[in-house]
Formats: C-alpha cells, structure tokens, sequence
C-alpha cells in the first residue's frame, strides 16, 4: 500500500481557475510533479448545476479550485462540491499564502491548499494526503455493469419503446441480469405498454437509496420477461430531482445488474442530463420528420456545449422509411456525426406488441433492428452473447 501511495496513479482533476496567470504557474509544475491528470480547464466559475454535470461527466477525483479571483464565489463553489456524492475533494488555489483564504476554504470543505510559486516538495506531500483519500475506495471497486439511457428529442418519437425491447434483447443475447428503469416521471408509458400492476415506482427507489440492498430491490422492482422493471409513478411526479440521489441509484444498481438501461424524457431537461452523464452511453431518439431532425442536431450542438464527449452519444432514426426524401447521408451531414441505425416503422409489429404486453422476437423487420442495436453494444462493451441466444423466443408477461 505505501508504494502505491508513494508512486501511485495521477490524481484526476478538474481545474477551475478564472485567473489564468494563476493557472499557467501551476499547469506548468504538473509535468514535474505526476501528480494531476486535468481532465477540464474552466476558465470561468460555473453556476452549480453545470459543475453537477460536468462533474458527473467527468467524475474527477479532486477540483482544483482558484480561490483569490472572486473568494465570496469560490467558497460558496467549495461548499457545493464538498456536498456531492461520492465525494469530490477540493483543492484550493491561491496567488500567495493568505492565512484567511486558507481558513475560509476549509471551514467549507477544502482538504488542500497550493499557493504560488506552487514549490515542488509542498505539491508532492499534498498530493501524497490526497491519494491516501482517494486509493482505498478505489481498492474497493468492483467490476460495474454498464448504464445505457435512452432519450428522444422530440416527444413522441418512441425512445421508450426502443429501449424497452433493448433491454428484453439484451437479456436474450447475454442471459446477464438487466434493470430497466423509466425515469420519465411525469409522462412514463413503459408500465402502462407493458401492462404492470406494481405498488412502487422510480420514486420509491430515489426516496430510499441509501438503504437499497438486494432484498429491497426485489420489493421495489417487477420483473417482466426475465428483465427487472422501475416503472414510472403512477401519479406523475412533478417535483425536482435530487441530482445525489440520481447518481446513488445508479451506482447502486450497476453493482446489482450487468445492464442498467434508463428511458428518460426528452433530451432537453434536467432529468435526461443528470442521467445520462452517469452512463457509458447515450442514445438520441429521432425520427425523419423536420422537427424532430432540427431537435436532433440541436440537441447535439447543446450537449458538445456542455462537455459531453461527442462518441458517448448515438443517433437512433425511429420509423424510418426508405422512400423518405431524405436519406440517411442527408441527416448524417446535417447532424454532423454518422446515424447509429435506422428502425422502420413497423406499425403492425409494434401494434400487436403494445396489445398482447409483450417483448418483440427477431422474426419481425422491426424486432431485427432492435436486436442489432442490443447485439451492437454487446460488442462495445466487450460482453458477447451466448451461444443459441438467437433461437430465444418472446417470453409473455411475468407478473
């Protein structure tokens, strides 16, 4: 352990330094030190929800904070980020040795701070506190099962239903256990679709992270065809998201299943951007209507704006018709990225599945689509389906 400590891993950070003369002295020191991986650089301070996203991006293990260019500002930011969960540790950045800077920044939360000239042997014994923090919770970490939302940006145009029958194909193909949890409180179909009768919701299981264990989310899930259902409430849920409480309940349930797929409203709220910044991907639902297309590349534009790596997210063109004016290269060039798949707009198939309550099976132009996109983030994931899994037949209602 102590030589881990000693020559251990760079620490990731995210830098916060309006005062970029401050910040060049200190980017400068990194190269001799080993001691930060800078994963951001913002020059300006962020208001808090858009330090909770880009910190749910990212997950940095420390923020490196200027403190001197607005002190009233950067406390009120160190006391936000010392309240995340999992922690986040702060490092306080100053121009000289200020005796009350110090005091303020860890009356609020600050476990370090680094004056300029930023000397080498003060940065290595910091970094070296710093590390005995971080290292043993991550000693701990086990291999976690992969988070996958799903999020139209036009309403209406079927992100619930593909990921609903995703998560069915990726329990086929894999045989792995898969949660499928809607997260679009207000508006929520996958329950009435899948005609469930279950007493709890996504709600319940926010209300109670801090005591989810097995046996709890054996009370609050349904399980449906093989997959384990949060469904939406009952009573639309119009009330903010604790954004904590969000990331808890993912956390939980990637240390509980293989696969955690959530269906979230649209792109453009707050809900959909805390959610899907906790997964390895994103798919963006479309459909080839010009609204919808317009939607699209706006949400695309929006969530470079914020951060978010361009490759985590995937373009879904929903109800696709090839006699459709315009081609799938149009809409690639005007997205500016490549479309992921195209479904067709299988009306039959999808009709008899929302009446009879059941998963779509591969015989169906539709059903082989979906399960493209399932056997697609198998491979990316490195987790393969097993042998036969194609002869598995739609399994009816297991409630």
């Amino acid at each position: 352990m102590s030589a881990l400590l000693q020559n251990g891993p760079e620490l990731t950070a995210l830098l916060i330094a309006p005062d970029r003369e401050l910040a060049q002295k200190f980017l400068e020191t990194i190269p001799q030190t080993r001691g930060f991986q800078i994963l951001a650089d913002l020059k300006n301070y962020p208001p808090h929800q858009t330090l909770e996203i880009r910190a749910r991006q990212l997950k940095p293990q420390v923020v490196l904070l200027d403190l001197g260019s607005e002190p009233a500002t950067a406390v009120d930011l160190v006391r936000y980020i010392a309240s995340l969960t999992p922690p986040v540790h702060v490092v306080g950045l100053h121009p000289n040795n200020d005796s009350q800077a110090i005091l303020q920044a860890l009356r609020a939360g600050a476990v370090e701070f680094l004056y300029a000239p930023f000397d080498l042997s003060t940065q290595r014994e910091a970094i070296s506190r710093l590390r005995r923090l971080v290292v043993p919770e991550n000693l701990q970490r086990t291999e976690a099962g992969q988070a996958v939302a799903f999020a139209s940006c036009k309403p209406g145009s079927g992100a619930s239903t593909i990921a609903t029958q995703t998560a069915f194909f990726l329990h086929r193909l894999t045989g792995k256990k898969v949660l499928l949890a809607d997260c679009d409180l207000t508006g929520g179909t996958i329950g009435f679709y899948l005609k469930l009768s279950h007493a709890y919701s996504v709600i319940d299981a926010l209300q109670h992270v801090e005591h989810l264990d097995p046996a709890l989310w054996n009370s609050l899930a349904v399980n449906y065809g093989g997959v384990d259902i949060l469904p939406a409430p009952a009573i639309p849920f119009a009330g903010p998201v604790d954004g904590a409480r969000l990331r808890m309940l993912v956390e939980q349930a990637r240390h509980l299943y293989d696969w955690v797929i959530l269906d979230v409203p649209t792109v453009f709220s707050a809900t959909s951007l805390m959610a899907t910044a906790e997964c390895e991907r994103a798919f963006l639902v479309s459909t080839s209507d010009l609204p919808s297309l317009h939607l699209t590349r706006k949400a695309l534009t929006m969530l470079n704006q914020l951060g978010f790596p361009r490759e985590r997210f995937h373009v879904l063109v929903n109800r696709f018709d090839r006699r459709d004016e315009i081609s799938i290269g149009d809409m690639e060039k005007l997205f500016g990225c490549s479309v992921h798949a195209s479904l067709p707009n299988d009306y039959f198939a999808l009709h008899r599945v929302v009446t009879l309550g059941q998963p779509l099976g591969a015989e169906n132009e539709l059903g082989r689509a979906i399960e493209g996109v399932a056997q697609r983030l198998c491979s990316a994931t490195g987790k393969p389906p097993v042998a036969g899994s194609r002869d598995f037949k739609p399994a009816l209602a297991q409630v």
